[in-house]
């Protein structure tokens, strides 16, 4: 029974060891984005966030959780930084006066802890400053608001880790040495800088509904990230393209129910269970729509949530208005005439006149090279050349789908496509 205290310590120790992991899966961005307002510097606040978190193992088990998990981290992570460039002072005199200032700084901004302001907001419009190419805007977003590794970042955009590692660091050495602010633009400066903004909430919602990497096919917690900040955003400036943008996304988010089958494959569109849809985001999206379109101040993002609202307004699959569809496809080649929105549009094209027609701009597309790489242009050919009945076409194209795909739920079901044509 002597061994008993020791048991329950390490019970304890394992159980909020547990709690801080999951802290920082659901805050670690949070307190990141205050901590770089509060420091002023990525690298410090980076340093400090992990310090924080360090401090909560130990101190956590024997001292119990404080009332307020996020505050306490980012008070710690101060006081950490501040004992860091003390220690640091001894070597470089610079560090002693910001430690001072950092000091005078805390009675000033202990209130400040639950700003009710976002501090992610703020960072967002940090890392999409003007200043910075747009590559950079992204894949700094994508890295310390949201966390993606530098490997997740680069499957995504089809380039390599290396690459965006550099991005990032030229990225954060441009906004230290043109003392780039941390801090919303003004009303004024808003809409010049809305479109990055816009752009890289949109990738973080993909990332999260769409997830590039990991064991899962989605990731509800980057795609509601993204819709928070969306509402952030609306609220702080109600332009029809932010409208848009919000609606694009709670329309898409709406199937998510119905999204996967059972057991954690990806069910396509047409075979969904619509009655799984969730109606009142399906509602809200629709009225993000009509307004944004009704301003005639829309852009590309209120094309595709009107796109996705044809879509939400077909109970059955069979409903669906595939014609003012291609017609939308047409209207959004106007502000983004991609490879991927043309594919997407020859996907639509094949629902109104066949897929023989849409078969040959999909390899128009491919024999350019833009989608070669891309496995979700292989497994439209793929389709299409299973619905005009050439399996053996469709067999080339699914394997070379199955060789492209980074997740293994798409390879899976890919395969299974595969298998399912006629020997």
């Amino acid at each position: 029974m002597s061994d008993n205290p020791n048991k329950n310590d390490l019970g304890t120790t394992a159980v909020i060891r547990a709690h801080v992991d999951n802290l920082y899966r659901q805050e670690s961005r949070r307190v990141l984005a205050t901590l770089i307002r509060l420091l002023g510097n990525f690298e410090r606040a980076e340093e400090a966030l992990q310090d924080a978190f360090i401090a909560a193992v130990e101190q956590w088990p024997h001292a119990g959780m404080p009332d307020n998990p996020r505050a306490w981290l980012v008070s710690a992570g101060r006081f950490k930084a501040i004992d860091s460039l003390r220690r640091r002072a001894r070597f470089d005199a610079s560090l002693s006066e910001l430690a001072h200032q950092l000091e005078d700084q805390l009675h000033d901004d202990r209130a400040d802890l639950d700003s009710v302001e976002d501090d992610r907001l703020r960072l967002i419009f940090v890392c999409c400053h003007p200043a910075l190419s747009p590559d950079a805007q992204v894949a700094l977003t994508l890295r310390e608001v949201c966390d993606l590794t530098t490997e997740e970042i680069a499957r995504a955009f089809l380039i390599t880790p290396s690459t965006v590692a550099q991005r990032i660091v030229r990225a954060k050495n441009k906004i230290r040495d043109a003392h780039i602010p941390y801090e919303v633009p003004t009303h004024s400066e808003l809409p010049e800088r809305l479109e990055a903004v816009l752009r890289v909430i949109y990738l973080v919602f993909n990332e999260g509904y769409f997830a590039s990497s990991g064991e899962h096919l989605t990731r509800s917690d980057l795609s509601a990230e993204a819709i928070r900040l969306g509402r952030l955003l609306l609220d702080l400036l109600p332009e029809p393209e932010v409208a848009g943008l919000l609606g694009l996304m709670l329309l898409v988010e709406s199937r998510r129910p119905a999204r996967l089958s059972s057991d954690g494959e990806p069910v396509m569109l047409d075979q969904q269970d619509r009655s799984l849809w969730h109606r009142p985001l399906i509602k809200e999206g629709e009225g993000l729509v009509e307004q944004a379109l009704r301003s005639g101040r829309g852009g590309a993002y209120s094309v595709q949530a009107a796109i996705a609202a044809v879509h939400a307004q077909a109970r059955r699959a069979e409903d669906t208005d595939w014609p003012q569809i291609v017609g939308l496809y047409d209207v959004l080649l106007r502000f983004n005439d991609s490879a991927v929105v043309q594919l997407n549009r020859a996907v639509a094209l094949a629902m109104v006149q066949g897929p023989e027609v849409a078969l040959t701009r999909v390899d128009a597309l491919l024999a350019s090279g833009e989608l070669e790489g891309y496995h979700l242009a292989w497994a439209a050919r793929a389709d299409m050349c299973r619905r005009l009945g050439r399996y053996d076409d469709a067999r080339i194209a699914y394997l070379k789908a199955i060789g492209l795909a980074q997740q293994g739920v798409d390879r899976r079901f890919l395969q299974r496509c595969l298998n399912d044509l006629p020997t």
